[in-house]
């Protein structure tokens, strides 16, 4: 497999799990804010985390690279 295509594929594999992980975190402690915990939570906590991951993954994949380079930019005036 070619470089490119390892590095596209390395941040869709990033984008997946960090998606993941900050879509079922987020969602955990909103709902939680929101509703509380009880014997329910977790019926309204799965659905939240699935739009969630829904909404995060593409916008992560897309929104990286730009952050990628914003960070650049601003660390490049510390040099």
């Amino acid at each position: 497999m070619s470089k490119m295509r390892l590095s596209r594929l390395r941040q869709m594999i990033f984008g997946f799990y960090m998606s993941g992980i900050m879509s079922l975190l987020m969602s955990g402690v909103i709902t939680f804010i929101n509703t509380g915990i009880d014997g329910e939570f977790h019926y309204r906590w799965g659905p939240a985390f699935l739009v969630a991951w829904a909404v995060a993954f593409p916008l992560v994949t897309f929104i990286a690279p730009l952050a990628g380079k914003m960070t650049e930019f601003t660390m490049r005036r510390f040099d």
